[in-house]
This record gives C-alpha cells, structure tokens and sequence, in this order.
C-alpha cells in the first residue's frame, strides 16, 4: 500500500469519523450536564475528575490532528516506536472515565 493512499485513509479517519464521534459525545454530554442542571452535575466530584479526563482525550485528539497535517506534509520526525506508544496513551484516560462513569465512587 503506497504513502499517499495511507494518507487518504488517515484523513479520511481522522477527519469522517473520529472528528464527529467526538463533538457528538461532548455535545451529548452537555445536554446530559443541561438536562440534570450543572450545579448538580459539578457537585459530583466522579463527573468533574470524568470531566477532566475527558478534556484530557480532547487535547490529545487535536494532537493527532497535528501528527495528521505534518503527515500530509510529508514530515514525520518520530520513530515507529513512538507512534505504536502513542497509540496506547487513549487506554489509561478511557479506563477511569469508564469507571467514573459507571461505578461513580463517591468521594
């Protein structure tokens, strides 16, 4: 498979999928936020510590969107072995939102 057409199928990821998945989810999650009414929804120490874990991914994907661009652009100072790390670092965050979301320990 040649280096343009995996540049296709990366900006078509990155920008198809991923992009909307995630403003879907977080506009879903204000409506939910509006729904139960934020000074309730901020009193729980689970949903701000989710929250934050959450605002956590959303940085870390506008980062891939910078790897997306330098790609296009045929830069790519890394190695492979820092791109397979960074394919792992969403597992952590998405474990303790997860957790927050379903067990919601109260503290």
């Amino acid at each position: 498979m040649g280096k343009d057409r995996f540049k296709i199928m990366e900006h078509k990821l990155y920008y198809y999928i991923m992009t909307p998945g995630a403003v879907i989810t977080v506009i879903l999650g204000l409506w939910l936020m509006y729904y139960y009414g934020f000074d309730i929804a901020f009193s729980w120490q689970w949903l701000q510590i989710k929250l934050l874990f959450v605002i956590l991914l959303i940085v870390f994907h506008l980062y891939c969107g910078k790897i997306v661009t330098d790609f296009a652009k045929d830069y790519n100072p890394r190695s492979e072995k820092f791109y397979r790390l960074i394919n792992e670092i969403p597992v952590l965050p998405l474990i303790v939102i997860i957790i927050m979301a379903v067990v919601r320990p109260y503290f």
